[in-house]
């Protein structure tokens, strides 16, 4: 449990917050869309635009039940370029994010595939902000200094790029080790880099991918619910934007 849950939980917190949100399934193993619908394979979306940016974003946006939450799956193209060097293809994410932009969605949140290099790189390098979300594990732990200093090297690509922090994952209270992970994050980084909100493992949020579900509607879900409602404050506080703190505006 990682990016995905955390892209598809925190879409659905903006959703229900009135912001006009858009969830795009950038990682090539489509797990945005099978975890929300197993048509999700068979749906034209990100990586056949790359393809073909004349494909109608029509054909790509699908819409859910709740009206302000649309989901774009990964596509059926298969020429993916996760690992390779970045900017092949920079000019079409952008033209797509453009075209996004004037549909009138407040927010285009894109789970990538990890790392900073090929697609990834360059969503990141047409992007507002970037979230890092980060298992409360050891061997994890000690690789985001150099993933920061990466997305600092990528700021010269995109001087308005804003860093939101590091957001832990998986987070056991009942194992020492990932207390004190937790626990040595914290004290790595500046305190405005490290979200105050943290997410747990917790078995909601495999039945909810089971059913195709955020695990906030789930039944006994709304604790999971707060703490996602928690995040999209601190990211609205963050960024201060109106148009992701509606309810405010």
């Amino acid at each position: 449990m990682g990016k995905t849950t955390v892209s598809i939980n925190l879409a659905h917190a903006f959703a229900i917050a009135g912001v006009k949100t858009l969830l795009v399934d950038a990682d090539p193993q489509g797990s945005v869309g099978l975890s929300l619908t197993r048509q999700s394979r068979l749906l034209p979306g990100f990586y056949d635009y790359l393809a073909d940016p004349g494909l109608p974003l029509e054909q790509l946006i699908v819409p859910t039940r709740l009206a302000t939450f649309s989901l774009m799956a990964s596509g059926q193209a298969g020429d993916y370029d996760t690992g390779g060097s970045m900017g092949a293809h920079l000019a079409r994410v952008r033209t797509l994010l453009h075209q996004i932009s004037h549909r009138g969605f407040d927010l285009c949140l894109i789970d990538t595939a990890a790392g900073l290099f090929g697609v990834s790189g360059d969503v990141i390098a047409s992007s507002d902000a970037v979230l890092i979300p980060q298992q409360a594990e050891p061997l994890g732990i000690r690789s985001v200094p150099k993933l920061l200093d990466g997305l600092g090297k990528l700021r010269v690509m995109n001087p308005r790029l804003q860093v939101l922090g590091v957001l832990l994952t998986m987070v056991q209270n009942d194992l020492d080790d990932s207390i004190e992970a937790a626990k040595a994050l914290r004290q790595l980084l500046p305190a405005e880099l490290v979200f105050q909100n943290e997410v747990p493992r917790d078995g909601t949020f495999i039945k909810a991918s089971a059913r195709g579900l955020p695990a906030g509607v789930m039944e006994n879900g709304e604790p999971i619910r707060k703490i996602f409602e928690g995040i999209r404050m601190e990211i609205a506080r963050k960024t201060s934007s109106p148009a992701l703190n509606p309810r405010h505006a």
